[in-house]
């Protein structure tokens, strides 16, 4: 099953800037297929393999920062290719 999922770092302190860069760097790392914008990256993947990479992705971030929220949203369906029809 494949899945898009929409992610946003927010670390609730002052040197919040590192943080997200190295982040993204990993998730960049990744064989996933990853897009991003000014306000969130996307990862495009299979959902048994992005789930648990993110996972640890997840913890590590958690694990360098006191407070940070990650946002998820997800979609049951790659849409990496999406092209407005508008």
């Amino acid at each position: 099953m494949q899945v898009s999922i929409e992610l946003t770092l927010t670390p609730l302190q002052n040197d919040f800037e590192a943080h997200i860069i190295r982040f993204i760097k990993r998730l960049r790392d990744s064989k996933f297929t990853i897009l991003e914008n000014p306000l969130s990256t996307q990862v495009f993947g299979a959902y048994d393999e992005v789930m648990p990479f993110l996972t640890e992705e997840i913890k590590t971030a958690f694990g360098d920062m006191d407070h940070v929220l990650v946002y998820m949203k997800m979609v049951k369906s790659n849409r990496s290719d999406y092209e407005p029809h508008f």
